[in-house]
């Protein structure tokens, strides 16, 4: 089903499920993601502004049913403390639009630790064999 795109502010136009997601703070659901089964080397963007956030070299399965990741770029996403729906969690933001990305937590793999639990639907990944190489 092909999607109409809806013009954001800030972050360009956008399906309404991405809009659902980065601007609205909702999740898609699990194993729904076909970059959960992406294993090419290359780069992860921010969907909405092409902000660099993930390398391919940083992802990981988690068996979560969402894109995970155990390390973000540097300076590519910001935190805050989420206590919606009756938990508490640490929120992703892009940084640069600060869009709702998802969440992060302490159950990771070595070398971070971290679990970076990502929606799939707001990452752009560029194969680094493809016409932007993947360069930040």
């Amino acid at each position: 089903m092909v999607q109409k795109s809806t013009p954001v502010a800030v972050c360009g136009t956008l399906t309404p499920d991405q809009v659902r997601i980065l601007r609205e703070h909702g999740t898609e659901r699990p194993g729904s993601s076909p970059l959960n089964h992406e294993k090419r080397p290359g780069l992860y963007r921010c969907a909405g502004c092409g902000n660099p956030l993930f390398t391919a070299n940083t992802k990981y399965e988690s068996g979560s049913g969402w894109p995970s990741f155990f390390d973000a770029l540097p300076s590519a996403i910001e935190e805050r403390k989420d206590v919606s729906h009756g938990m508490t969690r640490i929120e992703v933001l892009c940084a640069n639009c600060q869009g709702h990305l998802g969440h992060v937590f302490p159950d990771g793999p070595p070398p971070t630790g971290l679990r970076y639990c990502m929606n799939g639907l707001v990452l752009d990944f560029q194969p680094e064999d493809s016409a932007n190489s993947g360069t930040i």
